[in-house]
């Protein structure tokens, strides 16, 4: 399942338990989600995912629901 692949790597960037990322997790719930650890979590999206995000869509890639949104629809 891509949101918890996701949930995953994003404990690994953030530095923070996986249980403490919900469902509704945003740059606003998460304090260390910075503007250099988005772009640590892209990378690693990237990586994990094999795709290459547009530069719009990574600056819209704010909250989990749009980062698996995103992911899903690349893979189609």
């Amino acid at each position: 399942m891509i949101k918890q692949q996701v949930k995953k790597i994003m404990a690994e960037v953030f530095e923070i338990n996986i249980n403490d990322i919900e469902d509704d997790a945003s740059q606003k719930t998460i304090s260390a989600w910075d503007s250099m650890d988005h772009l640590n979590l892209i990378v690693e999206l990237e990586e994990k995912f094999d795709i290459c995000l547009e530069p719009e869509e990574i600056g819209e890639m704010i909250t989990l629901e749009i980062i698996v949104k995103t992911i899903e629809n690349i893979k189609k």
